[in-house]
């Protein structure tokens, strides 16, 4: 008899959630993985200084491979990302940051999605095929720091939008 076997794919996903989530914990945050995964796997919750809990969120795509495909100069990763992800990611007001994890050497890149799109010259969604490929910066290293900045990602999109929504009965 042939029993199930747990494939390579499940074990590199697993690994990478642990390493995010692994900086999460060490910020005094919480983080929670999303059962299905429309496009978030995981949801970051940040605390202040007293423990209590702050408004917004960070949304986060793990990309975990054994394969990661880096550009001639070294200093940056390339990542394919299906378009009808990248249309929630960038209709959502709250940061959403990819994180591609390289299982070969246990270090994980990140990429703030909206800054990077908004920031791409020439850039027009509905000129977009099926997929398109972005380029993380290998500095962009997921540790304490870069989930510290996430939060203020966050916390500027709250400022900006401070006193502006109404929700109306």
């Amino acid at each position: 008899m042939v029993k199930k076997k747990r494939p390579r794919e499940h074990i590199i996903a697993d690994l990478s959630v642990n390493h995010v989530e692994r900086y999460v914990f060490l910020c005094g945050y919480s983080v929670e993985r999303m059962e299905y995964d429309y496009g978030f796997d995981l949801v970051i919750f940040t605390y202040d200084n007293n423990g209590e809990i702050e408004n917004g969120q960070i949304y986060v795509q793990l990309k975990a491979t054994d394969s990661l495909k880096v550009l001639a100069n070294q200093d940056t990763v390339t990542f394919p990302i299906a378009r009808s992800d990248l249309e929630l990611w960038l209709n959502e007001p709250m940061p959403c940051i990819l994180i591609v994890y390289d299982a070969q050497l246990d270090v994980a890149y990140w990429l703030y999605l909206q800054a990077y799109f908004e920031n791409l010259e020439g850039f027009d969604l509905s000129q977009v095929g099926q997929s398109v490929t972005v380029r993380l910066p290998k500095k962009n290293l997921v540790d304490q720091e870069a989930i510290k900045k996430f939060a203020r990602y966050r916390d500027d999109v709250l400022r900006q939008i401070k006193g502006v929504i109404r929700h109306d009965a």
